[in-house]
């Protein structure tokens, strides 16, 4: 999920944030994650974040979905924090992306989860991404992790297949997605869903490709993918996330606010071709574009 911001980004836009999450069920998602990546968790304040995940264990729950939330820290102490804070929440589970900047090793990376782990009674979600954090998650070391009864999934957004592989042939720890692009392939090789970007604009379309996928209708699955591609691409290449899912939304009238600093607006250029995209995947019917002279926050 993005987290709405005022048109200053000063602020939560708590009721826009209710609304998102009904949209979210409205497609039948099976649950959603607030304050990852895509919810700019990096830049809201230790009040904000226990806003929004309160806010989205309150208006979720109602809705019967889950919800997993962000909680990961590159300070492990802090990490500990975090899940214990969502975990009094009401998160049905945490998820804790690899210690970023300090570049552990992957004896820190297993002690840093271990910690965590052991820290409160709530499901642990691994998150790797060495693109962001500099260090991956090894298969080896989710084999290790996978024996903690709390240490439940992982969200693979490394873009390996070979790693996704590794990790099925090693454990049985389930896998999701960490790449819309990625989740047909991630699926061939075992894993069981997504935590998608594409979804804050598409659940309903989302949701229908992991169905295919866990019911082995692979060519159904496919016709999905190849709808959804050009859009999940742009999402995440046309600027930094959640800069261009923000933009989608606004086009859509879903607007989110803006992005917050060091973060910045999306170009003219990059509205145009987000547009463009919607208009590919048919989301456009009845709504009106975003010219070039216009400025998305």
């Amino acid at each position: 999920m993005v987290t709405p911001f005022t048109s200053d980004a000063t602020r939560v836009d708590v009721e826009c944030f209710k609304r998102q999450i009904r949209a979210q069920a409205e497609g039948a998602v099976a649950g959603i994650v607030p304050c990852g990546t895509t919810g700019e968790s990096p830049t809201l304040s230790a009040q904000e974040h226990e806003q929004v995940v309160a806010t989205a264990v309150e208006t979720a729950k109602s809705l019967r979905m889950q919800v997993m939330a962000g909680a990961g820290s590159n300070n492990t102490a802090t990490a500990v924090k975090l899940h214990k804070l969502v975990a009094a929440l009401g998160a049905d589970a945490a998820l804790h992306v690899a210690p970023y900047y300090n570049k552990p090793n992957q004896e820190g990376i297993y002690q840093h989860f271990m910690h965590v782990a052991d820290a409160a009674d709530l499901p642990v979600v691994l998150y790797s991404i060495p693109g962001r954090c500099g260090v991956a998650i090894l298969p080896e070391t989710v084999e290790r992790l996978s024996k903690h009864p709390n240490i439940v999934a992982i969200k693979e957004a490394t873009g390996s297949i070979e790693s996704a592989t590794e990790i099925r042939r090693r454990c049985a720890m389930p896998i999701l997605s960490g790449d819309d692009v990625l989740t047909l392939a991630f699926a061939a090789v075992g894993a069981i869903g997504v935590v998608s970007v594409v979804s804050n604009v598409m659940p309903a379309l989302v949701q229908s490709l992991i169905h295919a996928c866990v019911q082995n209708d692979f060519a159904a699955a496919r016709v999905i993918h190849e709808k959804l591609l050009p859009l999940s691409k742009g999402l995440l290449s046309l600027d930094t996330n959640p800069v261009p899912i923000k933009t989608a939304m606004q086009i859509l009238g879903r607007d989110s606010g803006a992005v917050r600093l060091p973060l910045v607006g999306a170009t003219a250029a990059t509205q145009k071709i987000i547009a463009e995209l919607l208009h590919h995947a048919g989301l456009m019917s009845g709504q009106r574009g975003v010219s070039q002279t216009e400025r998305v926050h």
